[in-house]
């Protein structure tokens, strides 16, 4: 079995198209098919459904694809760490990212972060808080920030950075827009604007109704906070959202009201996997944060 088999199975199975993978990977359509069958035969077993020009994964083909592509994420993590070794002040971070952590605290941590370690370079992979777990664990990325922290995963290592309220957001021209404060069940009879489902402010939204008596209802979704902000702007409905998402953000025609209740908050940090190091580069990163939120807390305080 060789890298450059696995490599072009990977492609394939990706684009369940022999020739659009061939092109991607700028080799000919016949060399693809040739190392495909070669891989099949060295396995005895058959990776692929052929289906006249297309093709899709046998259930071992699935199976094997899984370990395949954590076998190459490690294979290239350990050729960036010879990279990074003589000097991780070059090397480059690969962080994920959700929508509400876009605006402020990535670009805030980043660009402080540059000032330190100039030539260190990042790739940055936006997604939604679920999917950027899985990434972790299959080693598409070795870090991402999250709120709220998974801090009892078996394959991830959650390190809180801080704690951040929750708080209301309404259209300027709702009933409680002046108010200093307000409780969440003076809401209940209220439109909701929240994130489609499986997204996890949105089960935050939520469960924090519930907890208190009442099931939101959700009459507009939007997948992004911006959505979300531009939503309640149009006067749509009322939301939810992390304060962070507000600072230098808030809309002309909204408001931000906070919350009375207690643990109305989601924790926000990084993380990482328990099963792999992080690369050199990452390392730096990953220490920085923690001293980054700490001192930021303590000149807050």
């Amino acid at each position: 079995m060789e890298l450059r088999q696995i490599k072009y199975f990977i492609e394939v199975a990706k684009r369940e198209h022999v020739t659009e993978a061939a092109n991607a990977m700028h080799v000919a359509q016949s060399a693809v098919s040739r190392q495909i069958v070669n891989l099949e035969e060295e396995l005895g077993v058959s990776l692929f459904i052929r289906e006249g020009r297309t093709v899709r994964l046998t259930p071992i083909g699935r199976i094997f694809l899984d370990h395949m592509e954590q076998a190459v994420n490690v294979i290239d993590d350990a050729t960036q760490v010879i990279e990074e070794y003589t000097d991780p002040e070059k090397g480059t971070i690969h962080v994920g990212f959700p929508s509400s952590l876009a605006t402020y605290i990535l670009p805030t941590a980043i660009s402080v972060f540059r000032d330190r370690y100039p030539e260190v370079k990042f790739q940055l992979n936006q997604g939604s808080y679920y999917d950027l777990k899985k990434a972790v664990v299959k080693g598409e990325i070795n870090m991402a920030l999250l709120g709220p922290v998974p801090m009892n995963e078996k394959k991830l290592k959650g390190k809180i950075l801080f704690t951040e309220n929750i708080v209301a957001l309404l259209p300027r021209s709702h009933p409680l827009a002046k108010v200093p404060s307000l409780k969440l069940t003076e809401l209940r009879e209220d439109a909701f604007v929240l994130f489609p489902k499986d997204y996890v402010l949105r089960d935050i939204v939520i469960d924090l109704c519930r907890n208190l008596g009442f099931e939101p209802t959700v009459s507009f979704e939007g997948e992004d906070i911006d959505a979300i902000k531009g939503l309640v702007s149009a006067g749509l409905g009322v939301s939810l959202v992390p304060e962070i998402t507000l600072i230098d953000n808030l809309p002309r025609a909204t408001v931000s009201v906070p919350v009375a209740e207690a643990n109305v908050t989601r924790t926000v940090g990084v993380v990482i996997p328990t099963e792999r190091h992080l690369l050199p580069t990452e390392k730096l990163f990953y220490e920085f944060l923690q001293e980054f939120f700490t001192r930021l807390e303590k000149f807050q305080n």
